[in-house]
Order: C-alpha cells, then sequence, then structure tokens
C-alpha cells in the first residue's frame, strides 16, 4: 500500500481520494472546503492544513483541480510543491486542462528531478463514487507503469495515450465526439417525436439500427426512456453543461493549435454555450434535448 497525498476533493476528486482510502492506502487530503476535508476523515484519511504537507513522503501526489491555471500555480508557482515534493514522488495530475499546461507543469516538475504524469478521467462523478473511471494517461511508459499501481483502485480501465499531455488531448477528443453525439441523438430523438412516434420505440429501433451510440443506449437524452439516466431526473448532474462548455472550449484551443477542421466541435460549443447563456450550466449535459424539445 502506497502513501499518497491528494489535491482537490470536489465532486470527482472526493469519491476518488475515498476509494483511495477503501483500498488501503495512507492517504492525507488537501482542499479549500473545511467541509469536504472533514467528510475524508470521517472515511479515514488524514487532513493537511497545509497544501505542502500532502508531500510529505509521499509515494504519489494527486490532484484534481479545475483548470490549468491552477495546476500550474500549485506545482510550479511561486509558493509551489517544487519546493516540497521529493524526488521519489510521482506526481499524477486527474485534471482536464490545456496540453500545454501539462506538458508545462511536466517539464518544469521534470527539470527539479520529479516526476509526472497527465492523467485525466472519464466516467463522471458516477464513476468516480463506483471506481470504474477511465484514466487516460501521458507520460513516459516507465512513470505510466508507476501510476498503474494505484489508479486501478480508482478506475476501471487504464490507458496509456503517449508522452505527457497526451492524455489531455485524447480526453478532449473523446468529450468533443460525445457532445456531438449527445446533440445528434437529442435532434433525431425529438424530430422522431414531433411526429407522434414513441421515444421508447424510436430509441429501440435506433439502437438496433446504425445509429446507435453511447448516449442513446446509456446516457438517453430524452426524459422517461431510460430510468436512471440524468433526464428522467430532472437533468440533474451527471456531468454538468458548464463542464462540457469548459472541454469544447479546450477542444478548439487544441484545434487552433494544430489548424484541424473541426466544424461540428465548433457548433457543438456554441450550443453549450447558448444552454450557458440561457442559465442552464448547472444541469446535466443531456440537457441540450430542451433546445429541440422546448417551443
Amino acid at each position: 500500500m502506497a502513501k499518497i497525498g491528494f489535491i482537490g476533493l470536489g465532486n470527482m476528486g472526493g469519491p476518488m481520494a475515498c476509494n483511495l482510502v477503501k483500498a488501503g492506502h495512507s492517504v492525507t487530503v488537501f482542499d479549500l472546503s473545511a467541509d469536504a476535508m472533514a467528510h475524508l476523515a470521517t472515511q479515514g484519511a488524514q487532513t493537511a492544513s497545509d497544501v505542502t504537507q500532502v508531500c510529505e513522503g509521499a509515494d504519489y501526489v494527486i490532484s484534481m483541480l479545475p483548470a490549468g491555471k491552477h495546476v500550474r500555480a500549485i506545482y510550479c508557482g511561486e509558493n509551489g510543491l517544487i519546493n516540497h515534493l521529493d524526488t521519489t514522488t510521482l506526481v499524477i495530475d486527474c485534471s482536464t486542462i490545456d496540453a500545454e499546461s501539462a506538458q508545462f507543469v511536466g517539464k518544469t516538475l521534470g527539470d527539479a528531478g520529479v516526476k509526472f504524469v497527465d492523467a485525466p478521467v472519464s466516467g463522471g462523478v458516477a464513476g468516480a463514487a463506483a471506481g470504474t473511471l477511465t484514466f487516460i494517461v501521458g507520460g513516459s511508459q516507465s512513470d505510466f507503469d508507476s501510476a498503474n499501481s494505484v489508479l486501478p483502485d480508482m478506475g476501471k480501465n487504464i490507458f496509456h495515450a503517449g508522452d505527457i499531455g497526451a492524455g489531455q488531448v485524447a480526453k478532449i477528443c473523446n468529450n468533443m465526439l460525445l457532445s456531438i453525439l449527445m446533440a445528434g441523438t437529442s435532434e433525431a430523438l425529438q424530430m422522431g417525436i414531433d411526429h407522434g412516434l414513441d421515444p421508447k420505440v424510436l430509441s429501440e429501433i435506433m439502437l438496433n439500427s446504425s445509429g446507435r451510440n453511447w448516449t442513446l443506449e446509456l446516457y438517453n437524452p430524452c426524459p422517461d426512456v431510460l430510468e436512471n439516466a440524468p433526464s428522467s431526473n430532472d437533468y440533474k448532474p451527471g456531468f454538468m453543461v458548464d463542464l462540457m462548455a469548459k472541454d469544447l472550449g479546450l477542444a478548439q484551443q487544441a484545434a487552433q493549435q494544430t489548424n484541424s477542421a473541426t466544424p461540428m466541435g465548433a457548433l457543438a460549443k456554441n450550443l453549450y454555450n447558448l444552454m450557458q447563456n440561457q442559465g442552464k450550466g448547472s444541469e446535466d449535459f443531456s440537457a441540450i434535448f430542451k433546445l429541440f424539445s422546448e417551443k
């Protein structure tokens, strides 16, 4: 069992850290929320009064933070953890951020002799709680192998995407496709409803035809088709519109860097930005169905 420092106990990070405790690791946690740390303490984690304490004797330091600027600051800022991390520690950043930030942090830590991988996740809050997340890792083979000693305690599928930053690129490619599938599934279902079709019957037809896709099968955006989908629970997330819009922004930023043609991704970003402008940012991303269903 490993000694692990964990930074960031939000909707994703909290359950991830809890699963590490359940797996028998010695986990020291830090978050700006005292309530979040208190909850982890009840699960058996140790709490740090200062973020630097998570580094003390740690085999791994894992972070789950909102954006690239936060990852840069906490590791490489003026009072960053780069000044406290041991060269035997592997840093695993599970935040979804721009690849450039991941590469900057990886190089800066690497120059100081500290190992780093980016390991963004897919699977949402439910996957974090159940320990079934997918980790998409960027880094050297040896560092991936080391990370793979603890990531299975939080996830079900662990992929090595390539060098540092590759995890972030793969993650945003996946989420861009997911957003396109969700929008297309929503408009197809609504067109059928407009013509008098039962959405359950139409969903079953498409699931057994060439339109079959993950959103239709496991995350149907039409209410009352799948009992456990957010759409059947007033679109409570799940994965928020705000988070999808963030990832689509990262996707468009990445596309500009390589002159990649992503017209569908750009349209999906505009649709999710429209939802944000309508005050629906905290709803599940499948609520895009309402853009087509509300007349």
